[in-house]
C-alpha cells in the first residue's frame, strides 16, 4: 500500500532518518540549501528513488543549481515554462499584472527568469553566463602578470578558495572544505609556485592572517594582505570590498572569462548592491546574503581580491626564483594596469 506523507522544508532535520521511493520538494528555491545534499537525497539511496524539484527562480540558489545540473546532466531533465510557452493566461491578464508589479517581478514570476530575483543584483547572470562561454586566445593574455585571490575559511558551511587569474583569463579555480591554516596555507604556496605568480591577494578578514603570516614564513615575499573593508581608492565606493566586485564586472564586460561552473556563477549573479546614505555603492554583507538562503560568495570573493591592487606585469628569472620588469602599460588588452 502506497503512503504518501506531507513535510515542512523550515526545519530539514526532522527528516533525517526515513526512507523515500519518492519525493516532491515544492519551492525549493525557499529551501535550505542542505536540504537535497544532506538530507533528501541520502534518504532515497536504498529505495533507488527518485525526486521532482518544483518552483519559481528566486535568485541563484539550490534551485538555481539543480536546474543548471539538470540541463547538462543526462541522467536528469529539466524544463521551463516561461508565459509565453504554456499560453495559459490571457494577453489581458499579463497586461493587468505588468500594471502593477516590477519588471523584475513580472520576469521572475511569469518569466522564469533566474535573474530577476533583484533590480540591485551587481552582476546579471546572463553577464555571467556569457563570460563562462567565453573562450580568450592566449596571445591575449599571456603577456599579463599571473595574480591570486585567496579567500580563506576553516570549517562549517564556508569554502577556502584560491583563484588564479591572467589578464582576462581565468587560470583555475580550486575550493577547499575542512581545512587548518597551515594545510590550506600549503595549497597557496603550491599555486604561486605553479603558477609563477606576481602577486596573491589574501583575505585577512577572520582567519587569514594566519595564511599571510605562514606564507611570509615560508620566503613568498609577493603576498598582500586584504581586508575588504578599507577605504577604496575611488570615493564613489564605500570600501574596498565594493571597489574590487565592480572592478571585476567590468573586467566581464569587457572581456573576461570565466569557467563554467554553477557555483561561480550562481555567487557573481547573487550579489546584491546599495548605496549609502552619501551615495557611495556598498555590497550587501555575507551574512545577509545568508539569510537569504544562498551561501558565502567565496568563489565570487577570490575573483574580486585579484583586483584588490594593481600588479607588475614582469618576467619571470629562473636564476632569482620571482619576477623582474616594470609596469607595461602598452599590451592591448582590457586588463592594462591589472
Amino acid at each position: 500500500m502506497a503512503r504518501i506523507k506531507l513535510f515542512g522544508a523550515d526545519n530539514p532535520d526532522a527528516i533525517r532518518g526515513v526512507y523515500f521511493d519518492g519525493v516532491v520538494i515544492d519551492e525549493v528555491a525557499q529551501c535550505k540549501p542542505q536540504i537535497w545534499g544532506e538530507i533528501v537525497r541520502p534518504a532515497l539511496v536504498d529505495r533507488i528513488g527518485w525526486c521532482t524539484f518544483i518552483g519559481t527562480p528566486q535568485g541563484q540558489n539550490l534551485f538555481f543549481e539543480l536546474y543548471n545540473r539538470g540541463l547538462k546532466d543526462p541522467s536528469w531533465f529539466a524544463e521551463s515554462f516561461p508565459v509565453d510557452k504554456t499560453n495559459v493566461l490571457s494577453e489581458d491578464e499579463l497586461t493587468e499584472a505588468r500594471k502593477t508589479m516590477s519588471e523584475a517581478q513580472y520576469r521572475q514570476e511569469f518569466l522564469v527568469d533566474f535573474s530577476a530575483s533583484s533590480e540591485y543584483i551587481l552582476i546579471p547572470l546572463d553577464l555571467a553566463m556569457k563570460a563562462s562561454k567565453r573562450v580568450n586566445l592566449p596571445q591575449t593574455y599571456s603577456w599579463a602578470p599571473v595574480v591570486i585571490g585567496v579567500d580563506v575559511a576553516r570549517f562549517g558551511d564556508d569554502s577556502s578558495v584560491i583563484y588564479v587569474r591572467q589578464g582576462c583569463h581565468t587560470i583555475e579555480v580550486k575550493r577547499y572544505k575542512d581545512l587548518d591554516l597551515m594545510q590550506f596555507a600549503d595549497y597557496v604556496a603550491a599555486a604561486i609556485t605553479r603558477h609563477r605568480a606576481a602577486a596573491t591577494f589574501v583575505d585577512v578578514v577572520g582567519l587569514g592572517a594566519g595564511v599571510v603570516d605562514r606564507l611570509t614564513q615560508l620566503g613568498f615575499s609577493n603576498v598582500i594582505a586584504v581586508n575588504a573593508g578599507y577605504t577604496a581608492d575611488n570615493p564613489k565606493y564605500k570600501n574596498k570590498r565594493a571597489e574590487m566586485a565592480d572592478t571585476a564586472k567590468k573586467w566581464l564586460e569587457e572581456g573576461g572569462d570565466i569557467p563554467d561552473r554553477p557555483v561561480l556563477i550562481a555567487q557573481l549573479s547573487s550579489i546584491e548592491y546599495s548605496f549609502d546614505p552619501t551615495d557611495r555603492m556598498v555590497l550587501e554583507k555575507k551574512e545577509d546574503m545568508k539569510k537569504r538562503g544562498l551561501s558565502s560568495p567565496d568563489e565570487a570573493e577570490g575573483l574580486f581580491h585579484t583586483f584588490f591592487m594593481p600588479v607588475m606585469s614582469t618576467d619571470w628569472d629562473e636564476d632569482i626564483g620571482g619576477y623582474i620588469g616594470d609596469y607595461q602599460t602598452t599590451k592591448p588588452s582590457v586588463m592594462t594596469g591589472y
